[in-house]
């Protein structure tokens, strides 16, 4: 019979996973966390090293579970297979952070809202846009990224926007997107795409109830600032301008 031949950091692993089981992630390090979760399929190899080359190269666990298959492909000893365990803990998270939005009132669970919206597109590298459906109970139904990318007024198209509300029956819409610079602050084509949403979603009843800026850790509300307000304001004005006197349909 062959000898069986402990690898480097076996006993480490071990101690591991029962100091998790035993008090979840309370005392471990960020390194440690990764190491674990490379663990999960990668037999009989340590995984120290490699931890701690990803979080020199993405400089934080969110850069980690953020990083791109190819990219983590460039740190010796993760490769396709054992990147698994890292991408998978970032969909689980997102998909847990969802439900706890989901047929709830996301306007009265905002911090639930932030969390998820965070974990979704907070630490994306490029700009994403998401709405929130919802129904007429003021209840989420449902929630989609749009659009990936630089947003510009060209970039985001209310047509596409208006469509995917109507198709889940939506009676309002919460708008959200990420700012990578992690500065919420809104730009004046921000400010532009909101004016544009709403105006377009009203068109065919359907109400906006907020757009939030992500940053770093922190957002900006555009309904707080008292903006939703004020463009429903400018979108009644201008209906009304728009409108015929009475006297002018009489024959």
């Amino acid at each position: 019979m062959a000898e069986y031949k402990f690898h480097k950091g076996e006993g480490h692993r071990k101690r591991l996973r029962e100091k998790f089981l035993e008090s979840g992630l309370n005392g471990f390090h960020d390194y440690e966390v990764i190491e674990l979760l490379l663990t999960l399929v990668t037999p009989r190899k340590d995984c120290k090293d490699a931890a701690k080359a990803a979080l020199k190269k993405f400089k934080t666990i969110q850069g980690v579970f953020e990083a791109s298959p190819s990219d983590l492909c460039e740190i010796k000893d993760i490769g396709p297979t054992n990147q698994f365990g890292i991408r998978l803990i970032k969909a689980v998270a997102e998909r847990y952070l969802e439900k706890k939005v989901i047929k709830k009132d996301p306007i009265s669970n905002s911090k639930a809202l932030f969390d998820y919206l965070y974990a979704s597109i907070g630490d994306k590298g490029r700009e994403c846009f998401k709405a929130v459906f919802v129904d007429a109970k003021n209840r989420a139904i449902s929630t989609k990224t749009l659009f990936e990318g630089t947003l510009t007024a060209t970039s985001v198209y209310p047509r596409e926007v208006v469509q995917a509300a109507m198709s889940y029956k939506a009676a309002a819409v919460i708008f959200a997107h990420n700012h990578p610079s992690g500065d919420p602050t809104p730009s004046a084509e921000d400010i532009s795409i909101t004016r544009q949403l709403v105006f377009a979603c009203r068109i065919m009843g359907i109400t906006v109830h907020e757009h939030i800026i992500i940053g770093d850790n922190q957002y900006y509300s555009f309904a707080d600032h008292g903006y939703i307000e004020r463009m429903n304001r400018d979108y009644e004005r201008k209906k009304s301008e728009m409108t015929p006197p009475a006297d002018n349909w009489r024959t």
